[in-house]
Order: C-alpha cells, then sequence, then structure tokens
C-alpha cells in the first residue's frame, strides 16, 4: 500500500510581487550612468538596494538614438514612477559618466516631484592610470 503524499503548495506561489508593493521607502539614492551610448538610471535605497532601474534601451530607444538626452529623460521617468508610488519623497543623485544624458536626466528627476538631498558627480577619474597603446606606423 502506498500513501498518497499530499501536495504541498509551492513557496514561490505565494509570493507574487507581494515583496515590491509591501515596502515603503521614503528615502533613497538615484545613480545615472550615462555614457555616450546609453543612459542607465537605478534607484536604490539607503543600503544600496535596487528598487528600480531603466535605461533607454528598455524605454524603447534603439541603435544611436540611446545616446540622445530626450532617450535619458525617458529612461529617468520610467526608473521614477514606479518608487513616488511606493512613496519615495526624498533622494540624492550620482551622477557618472560623460555621456549627453547627464543633464536631461537630471532634469526629468526635478520635475518628477522628489526632493533633492545631494547632487553628486561620481564619474571616476584616472591618476594618470594605464599606459597607451603606442603609436600607429602607417
Amino acid at each position: 500500500m502506498t500513501k498518497a503524499i499530499p501536495k504541498i503548495g509551492s513557496r514561490r506561489n505565494e509570493r507574487i510581487g507581494s515583496r515590491k508593493n509591501g515596502r515603503r521607502i521614503p528615502k533613497g539614492i538615484i545613480h545615472v550612468q550615462a555614457s555616450l551610448n546609453n543612459t542607465i538610471v537605478t534607484i536604490t535605497d539607503v543600503r544600496g538596494r535596487v528598487v528600480s532601474w531603466a535605461s533607454a534601451g528598455t524605454s524603447g530607444f534603439k541603435g544611436p538614438r540611446r545616446g540622445t538626452p530626450y532617450a535619458a529623460q525617458a529612461a529617468a521617468v520610467n526608473a521614477i514612477r514606479t518608487v513616488v508610488d511606493q512613496g519615495m519623497q526624498r533622494a540624492g543623485v550620482m551622477i557618472k559618466g560623460p555621456g549627453l544624458g547627464r543633464d536631461a536626466a537630471l532634469r526629468a528627476i526635478c520635475r518628477s516631484g522628489i526632493r533633492l538631498s545631494f547632487v553628486r558627480d561620481v564619474t571616476p577619474m584616472p591618476h594618470n592610470g594605464c599606459r597607451p597603446p603606442k603609436k600607429r606606423r602607417v
């Protein structure tokens, strides 16, 4: 005689989306990485855990249009929309990179209604780092 094993519901099914909706985030940090080809906006809580992110590529821009200021603005708006629903009121901004989307993303963040506590440029600067490749001889 074999006993029927009662099926226990998998734990994964119980908690769909409950983690995101249950967390209220009043304060956070917005990281803007503006390269020449793309702009990535990542929003974290104060401890550095990612809450939301968007990029010019995920916002529907492909190819060379991803590096434009308008694409960076769209990426910032998409990333911020979700955290405003979760109750974010204050945030600091850290901007990295030389891209065209730096200013546009910052303007979009200012317009979103989140009060900014600081705006910091964290672009890495070499203290004359790597040796450049040797000159080309043609």
